[in-house]
């Protein structure tokens, strides 16, 4: 018997995962001042395989999950994985975290139309107009052609397009892989593809850094496991308006941790991104 549905636990669990997932990017932005981004990348996908092959074990399919229905796509998935969580680093050191996150929430919505071309989702006019205020809410926060755009700001564009590509190609390869699989081969060659450029530019941390490094490693690792815990208790329909609240999070901690205030354009088309991502979940046409 599954766990019966408890939808306010849910929606609990994944508030907390939001906080550290917030958190997490904070301490992240603390690091990159001082250490290669690909050298924080790989520590963290090195702990994650760590996690993914002490599950599969658990588990009792060790075996299993190292067989894949679709090899290729994993590796082009693993790719992805990594290439979107350096980029999203990368941005930290330049860009605020409110505005990094309120970029990158458009994701949901270029994952929804990519859907729909590679794998004949329906996705009907309100979720295109859903689209449409997203992507003018992204136009709103880089305001290109007035002077204030920043070529920084596409970084966390071209994260949340890494992202939302990785995202299809989970939908696609879960219909044959296990989680485990899906696990194994994401940390194996994402671990394995980061260490050659984190390893050559390695730079020793002090005793406050690998401090930090662990506590940032434990809870990106904690901050999923309690997302997958909440889905056990609420549907993703459910628990995806509250995934926005990790940009609240992220401009608090902005806020209090950096002192960065998002500017009134930022905060409007932060609004209207996560407008346009709430209506594509109501709309069914």
């Amino acid at each position: 018997m599954g766990d019966a549905p408890r939808p306010r636990l849910g929606i609990l669990l994944c508030l907390l995962s939001m906080l550290l997932f917030a958190s997490q990017d904070g301490i992240t932005k603390v690091l990159v001042k001082d250490l290669p981004v690909a050298q924080l990348v790989m520590v963290r996908y090195w702990v994650f395989l760590a996690f993914a092959v002490g599950y599969s074990l658990y588990r009792g399919h060790l075996g299993a999950a190292c067989r894949s229905h679709h090899p290729v796509l994993q590796v082009i998935r693993a790719l992805l994985g990594v290439g979107e969580s350096a980029l999203f680093g990368l941005g930290l050191r330049y860009l605020g975290m409110a505005e990094m996150h309120a970029l990158y929430a458009v994701f949901p919505l270029m994952t929804l139309a990519l859907a729909g071309a590679f794998l004949g989702e329906f996705i009907g006019v309100r979720r295109w107009i859903a689209a449409a205020i997203g992507f003018l809410g992204t136009l709103v926060i880089l305001r290109p052609g007035t002077g204030v755009f920043e070529l920084a700001a596409l970084i966390p564009l071209l994260s949340a397009l890494g992202f939302a590509v990785f995202s299809v190609l989970t939908r696609r390869i879960s219909r044959d892989d296990s989680f485990a699989t899906n696990m194994l081969y994401m940390g194996f060659f994402g671990a394995l593809a980061i260490t050659f450029s984190g390893l050559p530019g390695w730079v020793t941390p002090n005793p406050t850094q690998w401090g930090l490094i662990a506590v940032l490693s434990t809870i990106g690792m904690v901050a999923q496991l309690l997302l997958l815990q909440a889905l056990k208790y609420a549907t993703a329909g459910t628990l995806q308006p509250f995934n926005y609240t990790l940009l609240v999070f992220a401009t608090f901690i902005g806020l209090l941790v950096f002192g960065e205030l998002p500017d009134p354009w930022t905060v409007v088309g932060a609004c209207m991104v996560i407008a346009g991502g709430l209506y594509a979940i109501k709309a069914k046409g």
